[in-house]
């Protein structure tokens, strides 16, 4: 048996970007930056390194949410890993994101710093069952072929 649960907290890098499968179904795309630190071997200081986290939401709760997000948002988000793979130009590419369950918000409505100025900051998320996965026709993609995650 595995687990594929992530638990991420950190800032939105951009505002999300919300689009909609061939079917109707709603889909939020962001990205999250989180901090690691090492230790750098030449100075023996702790530094922060960040990494650069795609997101993606689907249905009625990521088309509500996406209101609320904007870049800067400092946000905790549940889900699932998931891998994808393409070939552009002759050449494969891959990417590991996160298929978003949950997202709570961690900025309060006051604190403009922490969020680009927008109105995410503050709004909590109404407590809710948790989303079951969206049923998505495989033999249609999620995403446009134009656009390589």
């Amino acid at each position: 048996m595995s687990i594929n649960r992530a638990i991420i907290s950190g800032n939105l890098t951009r505002d999300p970007e919300l689009r909609s499968t061939a079917g109707g179904l709603p889909v939020l795309g962001f990205g999250v930056a989180v901090n690691d630190r090492r230790k750098n071997q030449q100075t023996g200081e702790w530094e922060d390194y960040p990494n650069f986290i795609d997101c993606t939401m689907f249905g009625a709760r990521a088309e509500s949410l996406s209101r609320f997000l904007s870049k800067g948002a400092k946000v905790s988000i549940e889900g699932k890993l998931r891998w994808s793979q393409w070939e552009r130009d002759g050449q494969k590419r891959s990417k590991i994101e996160v298929i978003v369950d949950e997202l709570e918000f961690m900025s309060s409505r006051n604190d403009s710093s922490s969020h680009g100025g927008g109105n995410a900051g503050g709004y909590s998320a109404p407590a809710a069952a948790p989303m079951a996965a969206p049923v998505v026709d495989a033999s249609s993609s999620v995403y446009d072929e134009d656009i390589p995650f």
